[in-house]
């Protein structure tokens, strides 16, 4: 049976967040919010949680984002995947915080076994095709690490959305032919059709779809059935509270089960099963 998996959740660990992003969370969420949110702060509890809502495998994230967001470590994301098989810890790296973020990649996928490396360009203020992440792309593509990059709108104080065209992966996609990419939130709000367009044409791309309402996902892509094999579903959890209904959404879409199936887990069990292979191998 073809595993759910949800590639895209935020840990709640600490003072995590900025009071912006917090009230923003708030305004989606509920008054409640701060109280599940401890509640879940619990690597147990969230494994309980992640259950109940259906979800076999997630992928946390951390995030190194301090002028716009917050800081969730590279640490303490370890601290919380440690000896859980259904969590899988991906890394965040700063380019503009850590000298040498090649080495610090591969200090920490041999260190805390993290399997992949979220970049945040919007909040961390870059475009994703500049020189100086160049050996970074290259050590996860030795690696067989998988790259997942933000892409897209972000609502947040000192974002700047210049950062997240998808279209700078292009070069990165052609330059680095062995490398698995995800277009985080598939181009959200102004670039949906470069990012499908890109998935389709780079074998190496994919199409993540956290934070998009799965109501809109035929509007945004009406030929969404086509990219079957490269779509991956994220619920961008806490800021997408009910995981479960957003798999039901998706599963109430006029899809073939197959296709379902495919963005529920499949695809996302191809990457992250690759087992530090490259993509190709």
């Amino acid at each position: 049976m073809t595993p759910v998996i949800d590639f895209h959740l935020h840990p709640v660990v600490g003072d995590t967040y900025h009071p912006w992003v917090v009230e923003w969370m708030r305004e989606v969420a509920g008054p409640d919010l701060e109280d599940r949110l401890r509640a879940l702060a619990d690597p147990g509890a969230f494994v309980a949680f992640l259950e109940a809502s259906g979800v076999d495998r997630g992928v946390v994230l951390a995030e190194m984002s301090p002028i716009t967001t917050g800081t969730i470590s590279n640490e303490d994301v370890a601290r919380f995947c440690r000896g859980r098989d259904r969590l899988i810890p991906f890394c965040s790296l700063n380019p503009y915080l850590i000298a040498d973020p090649a080495a610090e990649l591969e200090r920490l996928a041999g260190e805390f076994a993290f399997r992949g490396i979220k970049l945040y360009p919007t909040y961390q203020l870059f475009y994703p095709n500049e020189a100086m992440l160049y050996p970074l792309y290259a050590r996860a593509e030795a690696l067989g690490l998988p790259v997942m990059v933000h892409t897209g709108s972000s609502v947040f104080r000192g974002s700047r959305l210049k950062y997240g065209d998808p279209l700078y992966l292009d070069d990165v996609a052609v330059d680095f032919p062995r490398l698995t990419i995800l277009l985080v939130h598939g181009g959200r709000g102004f670039w949906y059709d470069r990012a499908f367009f890109l998935a389709r044409l780079h074998p190496n791309v994919y199409l993540e779809i956290a934070g998009l309402p799965p109501r809109k996902l035929l509007v945004y892509y009406p030929e969404l059935e086509r990219l079957a094999g490269k779509v991956v579903f994220g619920s961008d959890w806490p800021g997408v509270p009910d995981i479960r209904g957003n798999l039901e959404a998706i599963r109430s879409l006029p899809l073939a089960p197959d296709t379902v199936a495919a963005i529920l887990g499949g695809n996302a069990a191809r990457i992250l099963d690759r087992k530090g292979r490259p993509v190709g191998d």
